[in-house]
């Protein structure tokens, strides 16, 4: 049968989603816990790459594996051999063709920067820290230039190579949080490496006055690296939701459970 688990995980610990030669990774990790409680190698596909240090609220992987357990009751059967920075939170038997990465429509992930100058040692690791005020109206106003199907190669880094440097973003939101934390969501069919830390760098520009909002349709008109904001560090970014509207008997179960 065909698994489909939903987790969520802190990636602090992890060198990322794949299996590393030289490091502990999140896919290694659940497909140990996996052999362990079915006593089956299996091939734990999962919905993308997420690099070291990147967390997930969300996220789907499935597998190939005969199993008698209950579904309702996999998932806690799952966490009891894995550790505390990884959990899953649903299993359901899905259809055989279904694949977490290639049904997958889209993604959202959500960046967290707190502006400060002091250190707060609660958001050390899950948020980045700016040392300079932000102004939201600002980043929000900066934000809509990246919305739409356009060429965003001036908000990736070199990485694994692609035939295509245009995407779609579906929205690009900024939002204050509690604890003084701002959060940045980004929506999109998929995602160039680095893509969504680059976008939050280039808004954190904006808010801090060195670009101005208007400054990023230029930005992405040039498709010039150089020309952005820097990649924000690894610890403020999560991949936040999932749509699998490909798999609509399913769709409801991935967005929300």
């Amino acid at each position: 049968m065909n698994i489909a688990l939903i987790l969520s995980y802190d990636g602090g610990n992890y060198h990322g989603w794949q299996i590393q030669k030289n490091g502990s990774s999140i896919q290694e990790t659940l497909t140990d816990a996996v052999y362990r409680l079915l006593r089956q190698r299996v091939s734990v596909s999962g919905v993308g790459r997420t690099d070291a240090g990147v967390h997930a609220r969300r996220y789907v992987a499935n597998f190939h594996a005969g199993c008698t357990i209950p579904m309702e009751r996999l998932p806690l059967a799952l966490n009891a051999q894995l550790p505390e920075d990884i959990a899953v939170s649903g299993a359901a038997v899905v259809p055989e063709r279904f694949d977490a990465r290639f049904d997958c429509s889209r993604k959202e992930y959500a960046y967290y920067l707190y502006p400060s100058r002091l250190r707060d040692p609660f958001l050390s690791g899950r948020a980045y820290r700016y040392p300079y005020p932000l102004d939201v109206e600002k980043m929000r106003a900066g934000a809509r230039h990246f919305v739409g199907r356009q060429d965003f190669a001036a908000v990736r880094s070199v990485g694994t190579p692609v035939k295509s440097t245009v995407r779609t973003i579906f929205h690009c939101e900024v939002e204050p949080c509690e604890d003084g934390l701002i959060r940045i969501r980004v929506c999109g069919d998929g995602f160039l490496y680095n893509m969504v830390r680059a976008i939050a760098g280039t808004l954190a520009y904006v808010g801090s006055g060195k670009f101005a909002p208007g400054d990023v349709r230029a930005i992405l008109d040039s498709c010039d690296r150089e020309a952005a904001g820097p990649t924000l560090p690894a610890c403020g970014l999560f991949l936040n939701r999932l749509w699998y509207d490909h798999t609509p008997e399913l769709a409801a179960f991935f967005l929300d459970r």
